[in-house]
């Protein structure tokens, strides 16, 4: 804390033994109002004069004055023995004169004094780079700066909804490069919440470097198909409307959803190099001709974000993320090195202890973290899992957006785990120490809050749940009688095929089932979505449709019937009955 300096005594004091004057009882309510005025100026006069020695003399003002020109003199209380009531006037007069001018050098005086206290109050402390840099820990509290301002954000770390390892890679430093890859903090109500915490200023001789000034990782991103529905721009993150979405069994590239987590990498083909590390420290490092020499596989999978869906459980009670709708999954023809063969040339093999394949993508924020996640080793190395080291997508190169020049594919997993921009693998005997693999994408009860979540509790997600979604009609759409097409999606994690999709027109009281589209799929082996749709008859009396769907997977695994039962605090595996409600055209 800034050290206070004590103030001088005000320049003008009452001296001992001078002059009194005692107010009458403020209850004595008598006379006309202007008597009332004139006798409060008067005793406030009066009260001005009794600080000085002489009175009616020289009066302490010029000390008090910022106007060295400024010297009035008392006026003086001589009088002849005139007409009485014309000396009691000229007496008001004048003490009403020294009143008003006494009052108004008091407070000119009082003005003076406060000055240096108000100045000290609006002039923050000063800091300087140094200075925050060495606040990195609790232990010695942790600052950060955001352009020429400095704030002590200890108490908030524990708070802060992107985790605290999040917040705590900004510690002693900048906040510039991490809010400008997460644009959610350009928020007012986020920098409300960070002005509470304010300690001070940076030196102006310590001016933020222009390049994190100027700098945008987001400059270089690639341009995207303008259909897309945009969750958020920084990082970019888009799904394709509905109708779209199931227009053809395979997602075109341009359409396919997209999850991003910090900026798109720009690679050189050329100079790319995946990293193997091998079991006994030796390495691989694969260029992509290299990755070309083994043999290519081909599979259809579908990629579904943890957030599909979200938006339904953030109506029932708020949940921290992307506000996906029905969106956050496509399908692709995808094609590459199946992972087995790679480990396999690098030295790995199953063994018999637990252990877990670690993915790094080449994308990375200011402090060189990158994204990370892990699987099972056991289904890294099983060749009928078919985990992929991908290079193609739809028979082109991955399009940037999704994975340039080498992607993790993982069928049946969520999407978490399909990491992009391919940089390093690694066997290791826990799972990935990545922020997405152990303080994000996992499931909890719906009792648990942000303060009372142990994210150690909960293994990270893997196999995903069963799920549809109705993609025609909209909710909101107006449908003709007789007779309506309801079209949608189907697809459960694993692996696990879908054999039946229900549809109700009724919100659930009555059921039809829809004719499932798309491939056949092999048992246990069900990759890929099924498409699904269903003409229905329309009773003449209907004004409205509350149209629902549910699937069943090959396990008999089926969707719960409402969001409640499975609301989590960060709104993924929302894979509740579907709903959507239209309108019967008269």
């Amino acid at each position: 804390m800034p050290n206070v300096t004590t103030l001088a005594p005000p320049l003008c004091q009452p001296t001992p033994g001078a002059l009194q004057v005692k107010q009458p009882l403020c209850g004595r309510r008598t006379g006309s109002p202007t008597m009332l005025l004139l006798h409060r100026a008067v005793v406030l006069g009066l009260r001005q004069t009794c600080r000085f020695k002489s009175f009616p003399s020289r009066l302490c003002i010029q000390a008090c004055s910022t106007n060295d020109s400024f010297q009035p003199q008392g006026p003086s209380l001589t009088f002849s023995r005139d007409d009485c009531s014309t000396r009691r006037w000229r007496v008001m007069g004048a003490l009403l004169g020294l009143g008003a001018v006494l009052a108004y050098q008091d407070h000119r005086c009082r003005a003076v004094q406060e000055l240096p206290r108000r100045e000290e109050i609006k002039s923050p402390r000063i800091y300087t780079r140094e200075e925050v840099k060495s606040h990195r820990s609790p232990e010695t509290r942790i600052w950060v700066t955001l352009g020429s301002e400095v704030f002590d954000v200890t108490e908030f770390v524990d708070l802060h909804p992107g985790g605290s390892s999040k917040l705590m890679l900004a510690a002693g430093g900048p906040l510039e490069p991490f809010w400008a890859l997460y644009a959610v903090h350009n928020q007012s109500h986020v920098r409300e919440i960070l002005a509470q915490y304010k300690i001070g200023e940076l030196s102006p001789e310590d001016k933020l470097p222009s390049t994190l000034e100027t700098s945008d990782p987001y400059a270089d991103d690639p341009v995207r198909h303008p259909v897309l529905k945009v969750n958020s721009q920084r990082p970019f993150n888009a799904e394709p409307p509905p109708e779209l979405l199931t227009e053809n069994y395979i997602t075109p590239n341009p359409i396919f959803f997209t999850r991003n987590h910090l900026p798109v990498p720009n690679l050189d083909p050329v100079t790319y190099r995946l990293h193997i590390v091998g079991p006994r420290g030796q390495s691989l490092s694969l260029s992509l001709d290299d990755l070309y020499q083994f043999p290519k596989h081909e599979i259809t999978v579908t990629l579904q974000c943890a957030g599909n869906r979200r938006s339904e459980m953030s109506q029932l009670k708020e949940v921290r993320g992307l506000e996906w709708s029905i969106g956050a999954i496509s399908t692709a023809r995808w094609a590459g090195a199946r992972l087995c063969d790679v480990l396999a040339k690098a030295g790995h093999q199953l063994c018999e202890t637990e252990a877990h394949v670690c993915f790094e993508g080449l994308d990375s924020d200011p402090t060189g973290t990158a994204y990370g996640a892990s699987i099972p080793l056991s289904r890294a190395m099983n060749p009928e899992a078919e985990v992929l080291l991908a290079y193609e997508m739809n028979g082109q190169p991955l399009p940037r957006d999704h994975g340039f020049p080498v992607r993790v594919v993982v069928p049946g997993v969520v999407g978490a785990r399909h990491v992009k921009w391919l940089g390093k693998v690694s066997v290791e005997p826990e799972e990935s120490y990545s922020h997405w693999q152990r303080r994000d994408y996992k499931g909890f009860s719906p009792s648990v809050d942000w303060d009372t979540v142990d994210f150690d509790s909960a293994p990270s997600i893997q196999e995903l749940p069963v799920q549809s979604a109705i993609t025609e009609p909209k909710d909101g759409e107006m449908v003709e009688s007789g007779e309506v097409t309801v079209k949608g999606y189907a697809w459960s994690g694993g692996g696990r095929a879908v054999i039946r999709v229900d549809v109700s027109l009724d919100g659930g009281l009555t059921w039809q089932v829809a004719e499932l589209d798309g491939e056949e799929q092999c048992p246990r082996k069900a990759w890929a979505w099924r498409l699904w749709q269903l003409q229905a008859h329309v009773p003449a009396e209907k004004k409205e449709l509350n149209i629902v769907c549910k699937a069943v997977d090959d396990s008999y695994n089926v969707q719960p019937d409402t969001v409640a039962p499975i609301w989590n605090l960060r709104g993924v595996l929302s894979n509740a009955w579907h709903r959507v409600y239209v309108r019967v055209a008269p």
